[in-house]
């Protein structure tokens, strides 16, 4: 087993991994910007260093600072989180090249992963189901993206290949916009991504998005742990999570399933990793896969109590995976509330001081969070400060167990989307699950 980890990362999963690695007693090292020396898992690390000034381009995304750093304390390894380096190629690359080890997949599993266009053409040759599209990138012949646009039928999605999170799509509906919105998609991907190559696919109208999480251990040996339905979103952020996903069949879980182990195996993938599907009339369509983990991973650990950190290190300490397919077993549901510093109806964030932290407890529930009394919210980073988790035999009694932890939450001084979750439970079309990507929007009118 390793013996020292850099965590390259602030916040809850930080503090998240900070702990998987004493569980296993493997030290820490904390790395923070000059406004996050007074985070939690900065206080409990066996060691810290500050690596730069607020910005995140100057601290958590500051690649020289943070190998350094790892020099400095003779650390072995750097886990990433998520966000920020996570999924930077680049990043991986150097890790290694300076002698650590980088715990996520080898950089040249997340460039391609990273790069949709040969995502997509990846997951075609594993057999993975994807949408119909381009199956490439677009050139500049206008006729022949017309006759492809018919073939594929309106609407389309143009995509811009370097994209993630939300950003760098247009929904075409028209024939007579398409080549106009190609251009400025392209235009908007050069500027965001430095890459502006985009893609066409076919737009479902009303599609879940549910995603299988896997590992892997490099070594011919794969597994998948179920599924997520992640489709309560807003303007393509995950709100809330749930595992495993209403209204999928046993067998439909099983045959994607091993779908996307048999594409581990193939691309000789290391590590946690999710492969991301669009959900529509009983067929599942690749979008992406994101080699890292999850913001949502707790509830998967939930109903199959594989803790997906430590399997992370083991794996990246060389070891074998130690977990066959034969030995999961989905048990009960969980669902996953993000808690964000943030106006429940405008989404203003929220930043300040927390003047008082009081968590919610009782049988199966869970927080993960790096608040505490007096601690301060900075304005400077992603607005999640906590993830509410509930567990129950049941879907119906996770729901209950989530409406009782919504209303013990008690966290004064900024404002939360604590009233938007608990409106959440209560809708009646949440209570029967299925909804699609676009429910919460069409909800709350935006």
């Amino acid at each position: 087993m390793l013996e020292k980890i850099l965590i390259a990362n602030r916040g809850e999963i930080a503090l998240r991994i900070l702990r998987a690695c004493h569980e296993l007693g493997i030290k820490t090292v904390a790395v923070h910007s000059t406004v996050d020396e007074s985070l939690k898992h900065v206080l409990l690390a066996d060691e810290s260093v500050c690596i730069g000034p607020a910005p995140s381009t100057e601290s958590y995304l500051n690649m020289p600072a943070i190998i350094s750093a790892a020099e400095v304390t003779d650390a072995q390894a750097i886990h990433p989180g998520y966000g920020f380096l996570s999924e930077n190629a680049d990043f991986a690359e150097r890790v290694g090249d300076s002698g650590f080890v980088f715990i996520g997949p080898t950089p040249e599993v997340i460039r391609i992963m990273g790069d949709k266009v040969a995502a997509i053409r990846s997951m075609k040759a594993a057999g993975v189901p994807c949408v119909p599209g381009s199956d490439g990138p677009l050139g500049d012949d206008a006729e022949e993206n017309l006759r492809l646009a018919r073939k594929i039928g309106y609407p389309v999605i143009i995509k811009a290949s370097g994209g993630g999170g939300g950003r760098g799509m247009r929904v075409v509906r028209t024939e007579a916009s398409l080549i106009n919105s190609i251009t400025l998609t392209r235009s908007e991907a050069r500027v965001a991504f430095n890459n502006d190559v985009v893609y066409m696919e076919k737009f479902l109208e009303r599609p879940r998005h549910i995603e299988i999480q896997v590992l892997a251990d490099g070594q011919g040996n794969a597994i998948h742990l179920f599924e997520r339905d992640c489709s309560m979103q807003r303007r393509h952020q995950k709100v809330l999570e749930e595992a495993p996903a209403p209204g999928i069949t046993p067998e439909q879980r099983a045959a994607i399933g091993k779908r996307c182990v048999d594409a581990c195996v193939n691309l000789g993938y290391r590590g946690a990793g999710t492969f991301e599907f669009l959900y529509q009339d009983d067929e599942f369509y690749f979008i992406e896969m994101n080699t890292r983990l999850q913001v949502e991973h707790p509830v998967t650990e939930m109903i199959t109590g594989v803790d997906l950190v430590q399997a992370q290190l083991r794996i990246a300490a060389g070891e074998p995976l130690g977990i066959n397919q034969e030995d999961l077993t989905l048990r009960g549901h969980a669902i996953e509330c993000r808690i964000n510093a943030e106006h429940p109806k405008t989404f203003v964030p929220s930043p300040g001081r927390v003047n008082l932290w009081h968590p919610p407890g009782g049988p199966g529930v869970r927080v993960d969070s790096h608040l505490y009394s007096g601690y301060e919210v900075p304005p400077n980073y992603d607005s999640m400060i906590a993830k509410l988790i509930t567990y129950g035999d049941t879907r119906e009694s996770a729901i209950a167990r989530m409406r009782v932890a919504l209303s013990e939450m008690v966290i004064e001084g900024i404002t939360t989307n604590i009233p938007l979750h608990q409106e959440i439970c209560q809708h009646a079309a949440f209570q029967a699950g299925g909804t699609d990507i676009h429910y919460l929007e069409k909800r709350l009118g935006i």
